[in-house]
């Protein structure tokens, strides 16, 4: 009997445990908006944090918000999804392994029409912050056109009703935490509405270098086990002020502006730190990358993503060769007459940027 406990005891030390997944997606930062790509904004943190772990220099994702947030949570690419309701959402794969863990905050923009498509109709535990698109960071007002306005944060939860978004969000998450059993393994979805339009700051923020996040994760003793991932949605908004420089263009086209973006990875468990990693990976691969390292044993049929995380942890060659960004049957071809177009396919003057996004 005492062996019996002896060895029972001895598999479940070495067995591993999982790691803490913490997803961080920001809003509409450009190539060119962060310090260790040159940019005159400082960036401090970001750029310790990326320095201290992986910088992916061939990461891409979609042209527009929806559609890079669709693929992150299907691993499927948009020709392959219809809203999300043939597609199974990351989280309630991870709400199986990680039983009561799954928490967002921040931005949703993933539908809002019925309860099934929130957030906690997704699988996520809790949710926290703004169902469409974009919102004031003040007041917390949400229009997405004259149909679609609220105001999405639930004054209830909230101390001030004057706090800054961003400021929210971040104690929201500190919050949880704090209260987080390290030997229990979390998924934590941070959406920053930051930097996307309205371009709104407290002064204080000027000098807000401290990395909050981090930090929390270190006290609550989470941070050896952990995994941060940071990822912007789509290019910056030259009009609102992002830069892409030096690629063309920006964000809402297939110019490398839109859609070669900010993204590194930060954990303790990488194998090899301090690099750049020029793997091609693409936002629909951190489906299967998280769900690997989750320990899922889940068939990656009919997914569209890779797990990539032998090539970003140890420098293995990459699964990913190529990206299909979209296809578009009915809109005007080159060359092709514009009234013959639109009499033939009936959606000639469709945007196919903007119908990726349905």
């Amino acid at each position: 009997q005492r062996l019996r406990q002896s060895l029972l005891l001895a598999l479940e030390v070495e067995k591993p445990r999982l790691p803490h997944f913490i997803f961080i997606m920001v809003d509409d930062q450009g190539y060119g908006d962060i310090g260790y790509i040159g940019s005159d904004i400082h960036t401090p943190v970001l750029d310790r944090l990326a320095a201290e772990g992986v910088k992916l220099e061939n990461y891409y994702v979609q042209p527009i918000c929806s559609p890079s947030r669709s693929q992150l949570m299907t691993g499927r690419i948009i020709i392959h999804l219809q809203l999300l309701f043939a597609a199974e959402v990351i989280n309630h794969i991870i709400n199986r392994l990680f039983l009561d863990t799954p928490h967002t905050v921040g931005k949703w923009h993933l539908g809002f029409c019925r309860p099934s498509c929130l957030p906690t109709g997704r699988g996520f535990q809790s949710f926290l912050g703004t169902l469409t698109g974009s919102g004031d960071h003040f007041s917390y007002q949400s229009c997405d056109g004259a149909e679609a306005c609220g105001f999405d944060l639930n004054p209830t939860e909230i101390q001030s009703l004057n706090s800054f978004k961003s400021s929210i969000c971040t104690t929201r998450v500190k919050q949880f935490l704090k209260r987080h059993d390290p030997h229990t393994p979390l998924f934590l979805y941070l959406s920053l509405q930051a930097t996307h339009a309205p371009l709104q700051v407290p002064d204080h923020f000027l000098h807000l270098y401290d990395s909050q996040l981090v930090q929390e994760l270190k006290t609550q003793e989470l941070y050896e086990n952990s995994v941060l991932i940071y990822s912007s949605d789509n290019g910056g908004q030259p009009l609102s002020g992002g830069s892409n420089w030096t690629l063309r263009s920006g964000k809402g086209t297939y110019w490398e502006g839109g859609i070669w973006t900010v993204g590194f990875v930060h954990s303790p468990l990488l194998k090899k730190k301090g690099i750049v990693s020029r793997a091609l990976i693409h936002v629909s691969d951190w489906y299967p990358t998280l769900l690997g390292l989750a320990g899922a044993r889940q068939s990656h049929h009919g997914l569209d993503g890779h797990d990539v995380w032998g090539s970003i942890s140890e420098g293995l060659p990459c699964p990913r060769t190529e990206i299909l960004f979209n296809i578009d049957p009915v809109s005007r071809k080159a060359g092709e007459p514009y009234d013959k177009a639109l009499i033939l396919n009936g959606f000639g003057i469709w945007d196919t940027v903007v119908r990726a996004a349905l």
